[in-house]
């Protein structure tokens, strides 16, 4: 399956921390399936991801940024999506007419929407979603 991830808000927090059990979270996702980064850090087809999230996170999850590839989108993140392929979309906020683009390829249930605010362990119960 293929696993889409913006950053922030959504693995980092609102004040730029990793978000609780991020590492065991991009353990399993790496380890299973193919991960992409689907953010504003790799807007336009530039890939400042890994750059960017080297500067936040330590050393120990760093094993795990190689496995991730960059997307490349410009008006709407729905652009990179690969809708051949069973995937989930992970973020934090999307817009509605991205929201219409899932509705129209039938897989608005494959957005799956982060609130680390209202629900700061929520990436561990979504390890459960990752077979």
């Amino acid at each position: 399956m293929n696993l889409y991830f913006d950053i922030d808000g959504t693995l980092i927090t609102r004040n730029g921390l990793p978000a609780p059990h991020l590492k065991e979270f991009l353990e399993r996702a790496t380890a299973r399936h193919d991960c992409f980064w689907l953010t504003t850090h790799c807007r336009g087809g530039e890939n400042r991801a890994e750059e960017y999230l080297r500067r936040i996170l330590p050393e120990e999850y760093w094993q795990y940024l190689q496995y991730f590839m960059p997307t490349d989108w410009n008006a709407l993140k729905t652009e990179a999506i690969d809708f051949t392929k069973d995937f989930r979309w992970f973020d934090d906020y999307i817009f509605e007419a991205e929201k219409e683009v899932l509705k129209k390829h039938w897989c608005a249930s494959k957005f799956v929407q982060i609130d680390l605010v209202n629900h700061p362990s929520q990436l561990q119960d979504l390890m459960k979603l990752l077979p």
